[in-house]
Protein backbone atom coordinates (compact mmCIF):
# COMPACT_ATOMS: atom_id res chain seq x y z
CA UNK A 1 0.00 0.00 0.00
CA UNK A 2 0.94 3.69 -1.23
CA UNK A 3 2.11 5.75 1.62
CA UNK A 4 1.20 9.28 1.35
CA UNK A 5 3.48 12.43 2.28
CA UNK A 6 3.56 15.61 3.61
CA UNK A 7 5.37 17.72 0.43
CA UNK A 8 5.72 20.50 3.07
CA UNK A 9 7.66 18.36 5.57
CA UNK A 10 9.23 17.02 3.05
CA UNK A 11 10.60 20.53 1.37
CA UNK A 12 11.57 22.22 5.22
CA UNK A 13 13.36 18.66 5.54
CA UNK A 14 15.38 19.10 2.65
CA UNK A 15 15.68 22.45 3.19
CA UNK A 16 17.29 21.62 6.51
CA UNK A 17 19.14 18.66 5.07
CA UNK A 18 20.88 21.32 2.54
CA UNK A 19 21.66 23.90 5.15
CA UNK A 20 23.52 20.75 7.95
CA UNK A 21 25.37 19.71 4.51
CA UNK A 22 26.30 23.00 3.62
CA UNK A 23 27.78 23.90 6.42
CA UNK A 24 29.60 20.85 7.41
CA UNK A 25 31.57 20.74 3.63
CA UNK A 26 35.16 22.38 2.86
CA UNK A 27 36.55 24.66 4.97
CA UNK A 28 32.90 26.18 6.40
CA UNK A 29 33.13 24.10 9.61
CA UNK A 30 36.81 24.87 10.24
CA UNK A 31 36.12 28.78 9.70
CA UNK A 32 32.98 28.62 11.89
CA UNK A 33 34.94 26.51 15.21
CA UNK A 34 37.11 28.75 14.73
CA UNK A 35 35.65 32.00 15.23
CA UNK A 36 33.69 30.05 18.59
CA UNK A 37 36.99 29.50 19.85
CA UNK A 38 38.36 32.75 19.55
CA UNK A 39 34.92 35.04 20.55
CA UNK A 40 33.48 33.07 23.32
CA UNK A 41 37.05 33.13 25.53
CA UNK A 42 37.23 36.78 24.62
CA UNK A 43 34.14 37.94 25.72
CA UNK A 44 34.54 35.46 28.54
CA UNK A 45 38.11 37.41 29.67
CA UNK A 46 37.13 40.79 29.00
CA UNK A 47 33.65 40.54 30.97
CA UNK A 48 35.89 39.30 34.37
CA UNK A 49 38.47 41.86 33.41
CA UNK A 50 35.51 44.22 33.90
CA UNK A 51 34.16 42.64 36.90
CA UNK A 52 35.87 39.71 38.57
CA UNK A 53 32.71 38.65 40.62
CA UNK A 54 30.81 35.09 39.31
CA UNK A 55 27.46 36.34 37.50
CA UNK A 56 24.96 34.82 35.08
CA UNK A 57 26.11 36.44 32.53
CA UNK A 58 30.01 34.96 32.92
CA UNK A 59 28.48 30.95 34.21
CA UNK A 60 26.60 30.74 30.34
CA UNK A 61 30.17 32.27 29.32
CA UNK A 62 32.53 29.68 31.39
CA UNK A 63 30.06 26.78 29.78
CA UNK A 64 30.16 27.84 26.39
CA UNK A 65 33.81 27.79 26.31
CA UNK A 66 33.58 24.55 27.75
CA UNK A 67 31.16 23.64 25.12
CA UNK A 68 33.51 23.86 22.63
CA UNK A 69 35.12 20.50 23.16
CA UNK A 70 31.92 19.25 22.11
CA UNK A 71 31.84 20.85 19.41
CA UNK A 72 35.22 19.86 18.37
CA UNK A 73 34.19 16.32 19.26
CA UNK A 74 30.74 16.44 16.83
CA UNK A 75 32.19 18.77 13.98
CA UNK A 76 33.13 17.07 10.48
CA UNK A 77 37.28 18.26 11.43
CA UNK A 78 40.16 16.35 11.28
CA UNK A 79 41.48 15.03 14.27
CA UNK A 80 44.58 17.16 13.83
CA UNK A 81 42.50 20.50 14.15
CA UNK A 82 40.41 19.51 17.05
CA UNK A 83 43.42 18.29 19.31
CA UNK A 84 45.42 21.66 18.10
CA UNK A 85 42.46 23.79 19.31
CA UNK A 86 41.39 21.84 22.39
CA UNK A 87 45.04 21.87 23.35
CA UNK A 88 45.19 26.18 23.15
CA UNK A 89 42.31 26.26 24.99
CA UNK A 90 43.58 23.74 27.81
CA UNK A 91 47.23 25.52 27.62
CA UNK A 92 46.81 28.36 27.27
CA UNK A 93 43.14 29.91 27.37
CA UNK A 94 41.27 28.23 30.48
CA UNK A 95 43.68 28.91 33.00
CA UNK A 96 44.40 32.17 31.54
CA UNK A 97 40.70 32.98 32.25
CA UNK A 98 41.12 30.99 35.88
CA UNK A 99 43.51 33.63 37.15
CA UNK A 100 40.71 36.28 37.06
CA UNK A 101 38.06 34.46 39.27
CA UNK A 102 39.12 31.76 41.74
CA UNK A 103 35.89 30.18 41.91
CA UNK A 104 36.08 29.05 38.25
CA UNK A 105 39.43 27.43 38.57
CA UNK A 106 38.07 25.37 41.12
CA UNK A 107 35.80 24.12 38.54
CA UNK A 108 37.95 23.75 36.43
CA UNK A 109 40.15 21.22 38.19
CA UNK A 110 37.22 19.36 39.83
CA UNK A 111 35.93 18.68 36.76
CA UNK A 112 39.46 17.46 35.59
CA UNK A 113 39.45 15.51 38.60
CA UNK A 114 35.87 13.63 37.91
CA UNK A 115 37.41 13.16 34.64
CA UNK A 116 40.00 10.96 36.10
CA UNK A 117 38.07 9.48 38.34
CA UNK A 118 35.09 8.59 35.81
CA UNK A 119 37.58 7.62 33.26
CA UNK A 120 39.22 5.03 35.66
CA UNK A 121 35.55 3.53 36.96
CA UNK A 122 34.69 3.58 33.20
CA UNK A 123 37.36 0.93 33.14
CA UNK A 124 35.61 -1.48 35.42
CA UNK A 125 31.71 -1.00 34.61
CA UNK A 126 31.43 0.04 31.20
CA UNK A 127 34.68 -2.09 29.29
CA UNK A 128 34.57 -4.93 31.25
CA UNK A 129 31.14 -4.94 32.94
CA UNK A 130 32.13 -5.46 36.45
CA UNK A 131 29.50 -3.16 38.47
CA UNK A 132 31.78 -1.48 41.37
CA UNK A 133 29.72 0.32 44.22
CA UNK A 134 33.30 0.98 46.21
CA UNK A 135 35.09 2.99 43.47
CA UNK A 136 35.48 5.45 45.83
CA UNK A 137 37.91 3.66 48.36
CA UNK A 138 40.63 4.11 46.02
CA UNK A 139 40.52 7.62 45.74
CA UNK A 140 40.16 7.71 49.85
CA UNK A 141 43.57 5.11 49.67
CA UNK A 142 45.75 7.63 48.20
CA UNK A 143 44.05 10.76 50.01
CA UNK A 144 45.13 9.23 53.36
CA UNK A 145 48.33 8.25 51.97
CA UNK A 146 49.15 11.38 51.46
CA UNK A 147 47.68 13.50 54.18
CA UNK A 148 49.00 10.63 56.80
CA UNK A 149 53.04 11.27 55.90
CA UNK A 150 53.00 14.89 55.14
CA UNK A 151 51.26 15.35 58.86
CA UNK A 152 52.74 14.34 62.17
CA UNK A 153 50.47 11.46 61.90
CA UNK A 154 53.28 9.60 59.96
CA UNK A 155 54.84 10.07 63.40
CA UNK A 156 52.57 7.54 65.27
CA UNK A 157 53.14 4.64 62.85
CA UNK A 158 57.21 5.44 62.42
CA UNK A 159 58.38 6.88 66.31
CA UNK A 160 61.87 5.88 65.22
CA UNK A 161 61.63 8.46 62.14
CA UNK A 162 59.41 11.21 63.99
CA UNK A 163 62.14 13.81 63.39
CA UNK A 164 61.43 13.32 59.80
CA UNK A 165 57.88 14.43 59.43
CA UNK A 166 56.00 15.69 58.28
CA UNK A 167 57.31 15.04 54.61
CA UNK A 168 58.45 18.27 52.47
CA UNK A 169 56.87 19.89 50.07
CA UNK A 170 59.35 18.42 47.57
CA UNK A 171 58.10 14.58 48.32
CA UNK A 172 54.99 14.80 46.80
CA UNK A 173 56.14 14.46 43.41
CA UNK A 174 57.65 11.22 44.74
CA UNK A 175 54.65 10.04 46.92
CA UNK A 176 52.38 10.42 43.10
CA UNK A 177 53.58 7.05 41.87
CA UNK A 178 53.57 5.40 44.46
CA UNK A 179 49.91 6.17 44.91
CA UNK A 180 49.52 5.05 42.25
CA UNK A 181 51.36 1.79 43.19
CA UNK A 182 49.03 1.60 46.25
CA UNK A 183 45.92 1.91 44.67
CA UNK A 184 46.43 -0.78 41.80
CA UNK A 185 47.65 -3.13 45.42
CA UNK A 186 44.15 -2.67 46.61
CA UNK A 187 42.18 -2.93 43.45
CA UNK A 188 44.25 -6.31 43.57
CA UNK A 189 42.92 -7.01 46.73
CA UNK A 190 39.40 -6.03 45.88
CA UNK A 191 39.95 -8.24 42.65
CA UNK A 192 40.95 -11.46 43.42
CA UNK A 193 38.00 -12.40 45.94
CA UNK A 194 35.33 -11.31 43.22
CA UNK A 195 36.49 -12.97 40.16
CA UNK A 196 33.89 -15.54 40.67
CA UNK A 197 30.67 -13.15 41.16
CA UNK A 198 28.48 -11.33 38.95
CA UNK A 199 25.77 -9.07 38.63
CA UNK A 200 24.04 -7.99 42.05
CA UNK A 201 26.63 -10.31 44.14
CA UNK A 202 29.78 -8.31 42.40
CA UNK A 203 28.18 -5.18 43.40
CA UNK A 204 27.60 -5.97 46.81
CA UNK A 205 30.57 -7.07 47.41
CA UNK A 206 32.31 -4.36 46.16
CA UNK A 207 29.99 -1.91 47.95
CA UNK A 208 31.11 -3.86 51.26
CA UNK A 209 34.66 -3.32 49.95
CA UNK A 210 34.04 0.85 49.93
CA UNK A 211 32.20 0.98 53.78
CA UNK A 212 35.03 -1.51 55.22
CA UNK A 213 37.94 1.48 53.83
CA UNK A 214 35.69 4.08 55.41
CA UNK A 215 34.94 2.27 58.52
CA UNK A 216 38.83 1.51 59.02
CA UNK A 217 39.96 5.29 58.61
CA UNK A 218 37.43 6.40 61.21
CA UNK A 219 38.54 3.48 63.56
CA UNK A 220 42.33 4.15 63.09
CA UNK A 221 42.96 6.54 66.12
CA UNK A 222 43.90 3.32 68.35
CA UNK A 223 45.48 1.70 69.62
CA UNK A 224 48.02 3.65 67.13
CA UNK A 225 46.36 6.85 65.94
CA UNK A 226 47.20 6.41 62.59
CA UNK A 227 44.05 8.40 60.47
CA UNK A 228 42.99 10.23 63.50
CA UNK A 229 39.82 9.18 63.80
CA UNK A 230 36.66 10.37 62.76
CA UNK A 231 38.19 13.88 63.34
CA UNK A 232 39.49 13.57 59.99
CA UNK A 233 43.38 15.17 58.96
CA UNK A 234 44.10 18.73 58.89
CA UNK A 235 47.11 20.80 57.35
CA UNK A 236 48.16 18.30 54.89
CA UNK A 237 51.15 19.20 52.39
CA UNK A 238 50.93 20.54 49.10
CA UNK A 239 53.03 20.38 46.20
CA UNK A 240 55.78 22.55 45.41
CA UNK A 241 55.33 25.35 43.35
CA UNK A 242 57.44 24.63 41.00
CA UNK A 243 56.33 26.51 37.80
CA UNK A 244 57.20 30.26 39.93
CA UNK A 245 60.21 31.25 37.73
CA UNK A 246 58.01 30.56 34.55
CA UNK A 247 55.19 32.57 35.37
CA UNK A 248 57.77 35.69 36.55
CA UNK A 249 59.68 34.91 32.99
CA UNK A 250 56.94 35.71 30.97
CA UNK A 251 55.29 38.31 32.87
CA UNK A 252 52.84 37.31 34.74
CA UNK A 253 52.86 38.83 38.65
CA UNK A 254 50.00 35.99 40.02
CA UNK A 255 49.97 35.75 43.69
CA UNK A 256 50.45 32.60 45.93
CA UNK A 257 46.39 31.66 45.87
CA UNK A 258 46.54 31.75 42.22
CA UNK A 259 50.07 30.22 41.60
CA UNK A 260 48.78 27.14 43.71
CA UNK A 261 45.46 27.04 41.35
CA UNK A 262 47.58 26.80 38.46
CA UNK A 263 49.83 23.92 40.03
CA UNK A 264 46.68 21.96 40.54
CA UNK A 265 45.27 22.56 37.56
CA UNK A 266 48.56 21.70 35.57
CA UNK A 267 48.53 18.22 37.84
CA UNK A 268 45.56 17.41 36.86
CA UNK A 269 45.48 18.19 33.32
CA UNK A 270 48.91 16.11 33.26
CA UNK A 271 47.15 12.85 34.89
CA UNK A 272 44.23 13.18 32.88
CA UNK A 273 46.19 13.36 29.51
CA UNK A 274 47.95 10.44 30.43
CA UNK A 275 44.80 8.56 31.56
CA UNK A 276 43.45 9.16 28.16
CA UNK A 277 46.12 7.70 26.62
CA UNK A 278 46.59 4.36 28.87
CA UNK A 279 42.53 3.77 28.45
CA UNK A 280 42.66 4.92 24.44
CA UNK A 281 45.24 2.45 23.56
CA UNK A 282 44.05 -0.18 26.23
CA UNK A 283 40.52 -0.02 24.72
CA UNK A 284 41.74 -0.44 20.84
CA UNK A 285 44.10 -3.15 21.43
CA UNK A 286 43.38 -6.57 22.02
CA UNK A 287 42.38 -6.37 26.02
CA UNK A 288 40.25 -3.54 24.92
CA UNK A 289 38.11 -6.60 22.88
CA UNK A 290 39.20 -8.62 25.62
CA UNK A 291 36.75 -6.96 28.09
CA UNK A 292 34.26 -6.34 25.94
CA UNK A 293 34.13 -10.14 25.28
CA UNK A 294 33.66 -10.21 29.18
CA UNK A 295 30.89 -7.75 29.52
CA UNK A 296 28.93 -9.14 26.73
CA UNK A 297 29.45 -13.08 27.76
CA UNK A 298 31.85 -14.42 30.39
CA UNK A 299 30.70 -18.10 29.40
CA UNK A 300 31.47 -17.45 25.27
CA UNK A 301 34.71 -15.29 26.36
CA UNK A 302 36.09 -18.16 28.65
CA UNK A 303 35.46 -20.47 25.51
CA UNK A 304 37.18 -18.43 23.12
CA UNK A 305 40.62 -18.91 25.38
CA UNK A 306 39.80 -14.65 27.27
CA UNK A 307 41.99 -15.44 30.14
CA UNK A 308 38.88 -14.13 32.53
CA UNK A 309 41.18 -13.29 35.76
CA UNK A 310 44.31 -11.49 34.43
CA UNK A 311 41.58 -9.28 32.56
CA UNK A 312 39.24 -8.77 35.58
CA UNK A 313 41.90 -7.85 37.79
CA UNK A 314 43.58 -5.66 34.44
CA UNK A 315 40.44 -3.62 34.67
CA UNK A 316 40.31 -3.39 38.81
CA UNK A 317 44.04 -2.45 38.83
CA UNK A 318 43.63 0.27 35.69
CA UNK A 319 40.86 1.90 37.49
CA UNK A 320 42.37 1.96 41.34
CA UNK A 321 45.51 2.98 40.81
CA UNK A 322 44.53 6.39 39.00
CA UNK A 323 41.85 6.96 41.76
CA UNK A 324 44.79 6.59 44.34
CA UNK A 325 46.42 9.59 42.61
CA UNK A 326 43.61 11.86 42.24
CA UNK A 327 43.36 11.05 45.89
CA UNK A 328 46.62 12.36 46.99
CA UNK A 329 45.88 15.51 44.87
CA UNK A 330 42.61 16.21 46.30
CA UNK A 331 44.02 15.39 49.60
CA UNK A 332 46.75 17.56 49.18
CA UNK A 333 44.27 20.81 47.45
CA UNK A 334 41.67 20.24 50.40
CA UNK A 335 44.42 20.41 53.32
CA UNK A 336 41.46 18.36 55.25
CA UNK A 337 40.27 15.05 54.52
CA UNK A 338 37.86 12.75 57.14
CA UNK A 339 36.54 9.64 56.25
CA UNK A 340 32.48 11.02 55.64
CA UNK A 341 34.44 12.62 52.53
CA UNK A 342 34.51 9.30 50.92
CA UNK A 343 31.14 7.74 51.43
CA UNK A 344 29.10 5.60 49.11
CA UNK A 345 27.19 9.04 47.83
CA UNK A 346 30.53 9.98 46.05
CA UNK A 347 30.66 6.65 44.02
CA UNK A 348 27.15 6.89 43.37
CA UNK A 349 28.08 10.62 42.30
CA UNK A 350 31.56 9.07 40.23
CA UNK A 351 28.54 6.25 38.91
CA UNK A 352 26.16 8.83 37.39
CA UNK A 353 29.06 10.32 35.28
CA UNK A 354 29.49 6.82 33.42
CA UNK A 355 26.15 6.02 32.96
CA UNK A 356 25.37 10.05 31.74
CA UNK A 357 27.32 10.09 29.35
CA UNK A 358 27.73 6.08 27.90
CA UNK A 359 29.17 2.92 29.77
CA UNK A 360 32.02 2.25 27.58
CA UNK A 361 32.42 5.66 25.95
CA UNK A 362 35.54 7.43 26.83
CA UNK A 363 34.40 10.89 25.13
CA UNK A 364 30.64 9.96 26.95
CA UNK A 365 32.70 9.52 30.50
CA UNK A 366 34.68 13.09 30.21
CA UNK A 367 30.44 14.87 29.01
CA UNK A 368 29.21 13.16 32.40
CA UNK A 369 32.00 14.17 35.10
CA UNK A 370 31.75 17.94 33.09
CA UNK A 371 27.90 18.05 33.30
CA UNK A 372 27.36 16.75 36.67
CA UNK A 373 30.31 18.92 38.13
CA UNK A 374 28.79 21.69 36.68
CA UNK A 375 25.63 20.54 37.83
CA UNK A 376 26.69 20.41 41.57
CA UNK A 377 29.46 23.70 41.40
CA UNK A 378 27.27 25.76 38.72
CA UNK A 379 23.74 25.31 37.90
CA UNK A 380 22.55 24.75 41.50
CA UNK A 381 24.54 27.71 43.58
CA UNK A 382 23.41 30.15 40.57
CA UNK A 383 19.71 29.10 40.97
CA UNK A 384 19.95 29.93 44.35
CA UNK A 385 21.73 32.90 44.05
CA UNK A 386 19.01 34.07 41.40
CA UNK A 387 16.45 33.48 43.57
CA UNK A 388 17.99 34.82 46.72
CA UNK A 389 18.14 37.74 44.57
CA UNK A 390 14.59 37.75 43.66
CA UNK A 391 12.92 36.16 46.96
CA UNK A 392 13.23 37.79 49.95
CA UNK A 393 13.44 35.66 52.81
CA UNK A 394 13.65 32.47 50.47
CA UNK A 395 12.93 29.41 52.72
CA UNK A 396 16.20 27.22 53.16
CA UNK A 397 13.97 24.40 51.36
CA UNK A 398 13.00 25.90 48.60
CA UNK A 399 17.45 25.37 47.91
CA UNK A 400 17.70 23.52 44.94
CA UNK A 401 21.35 22.74 46.15
CA UNK A 402 19.40 20.70 48.78
CA UNK A 403 17.89 18.21 46.35
CA UNK A 404 20.87 17.50 44.48
CA UNK A 405 20.46 14.00 45.56
CA UNK A 406 16.73 14.14 43.90
CA UNK A 407 18.25 15.53 41.08
CA UNK A 408 20.80 12.70 40.32
CA UNK A 409 18.05 9.86 40.69
CA UNK A 410 15.69 12.00 38.54
CA UNK A 411 19.00 12.31 35.93
CA UNK A 412 19.23 8.46 36.12
CA UNK A 413 15.75 7.45 35.31
CA UNK A 414 15.26 9.73 32.90
CA UNK A 415 18.52 8.39 31.17
CA UNK A 416 17.82 4.58 31.53
CA UNK A 417 14.07 5.03 30.26
CA UNK A 418 14.58 7.83 27.32
CA UNK A 419 18.44 7.48 26.19
CA UNK A 420 19.89 4.21 27.95
CA UNK A 421 22.96 4.41 25.60
CA UNK A 422 23.89 7.48 27.19
CA UNK A 423 24.94 11.02 25.73
CA UNK A 424 27.76 10.25 23.81
CA UNK A 425 27.58 6.49 23.68
CA UNK A 426 30.70 3.96 22.43
CA UNK A 427 29.16 3.25 18.69
CA UNK A 428 28.72 -0.34 18.72
CA UNK A 429 26.82 -0.36 22.32
CA UNK A 430 24.67 2.37 20.46
CA UNK A 431 24.04 0.31 17.70
CA UNK A 432 22.90 -2.74 20.28
CA UNK A 433 20.35 0.04 21.42
CA UNK A 434 19.07 0.71 18.49
CA UNK A 435 18.08 -2.49 16.47
CA UNK A 436 14.73 -0.08 15.12
CA UNK A 437 16.92 0.70 12.11
CA UNK A 438 18.45 -2.78 11.58
CA UNK A 439 16.96 -5.07 8.98
CA UNK A 440 14.85 -7.66 9.92
CA UNK A 441 14.24 -11.29 8.65
CA UNK A 442 10.71 -12.11 7.91
CA UNK A 443 10.03 -15.23 5.89
CA UNK A 444 9.74 -13.82 2.66
CA UNK A 445 12.74 -13.41 1.18
CA UNK A 446 14.99 -14.04 -2.09
CA UNK A 447 13.81 -17.08 -4.28
CA UNK A 448 17.70 -19.24 -3.93
CA UNK A 449 19.96 -19.97 -6.85
CA UNK A 450 20.33 -23.27 -7.88
CA UNK A 451 23.82 -24.49 -8.18
CA UNK A 452 26.12 -27.03 -9.77
CA UNK A 453 26.29 -28.01 -5.75
CA UNK A 454 23.78 -26.84 -4.09
CA UNK A 455 20.03 -27.73 -5.82
CA UNK A 456 17.56 -25.42 -4.90
CA UNK A 457 14.31 -26.78 -3.32
CA UNK A 458 11.90 -27.22 -5.78
CA UNK A 459 15.00 -29.53 -7.44
CA UNK A 460 15.21 -31.64 -4.34
CA UNK A 461 11.48 -32.26 -4.18
CA UNK A 462 11.40 -33.65 -7.65
CA UNK A 463 14.25 -35.54 -7.44
CA UNK A 464 12.85 -37.20 -3.81
CA UNK A 465 9.65 -37.93 -6.08
CA UNK A 466 11.41 -39.67 -9.27
CA UNK A 467 13.68 -41.41 -6.64
CA UNK A 468 10.34 -42.78 -5.00
CA UNK A 469 8.43 -43.70 -8.47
Amino acid sequence: MATRTNPQTNTNQSLWEQLTSAMSRGITPYILLTAYAIVVPFLAITNLMADARPSLYGDILFVAMLGTFLLLHKAPVTKTYSYVVAGILLCVVLPYFGTFNQLYMDVMIQIGMFCVLTLGLNVVVGFAGLLDLGYIAFYAVGAYLWAIFSTNQAANILPAMAASFPLGPEWFIIFLPLALVIGAIFGVLLGLPVLRLRGDYLAIVTLGFGEVIRVLMTNLDRPINISNGAQGIKDIGQPPLFMNPLFSAVGFDFNRAQISQLHFYVMVLAVLAIMLLVVNRLNNSRIGRAWTAIREDETAAIAMGVPLVQMKLLAFVTGASFAGVMGMIFAAKLTFINPPTFDLIRSINILAMVILGGMGSIPGALLGATLVTLLNLQLLPRITAELEARVEGLPAALDPAQYQRMIFGLLLVLMTIFRPQGLLPEERRSGELHSDNAPILTQEGPEPVATADKPTTEDSDSTVKQAGG
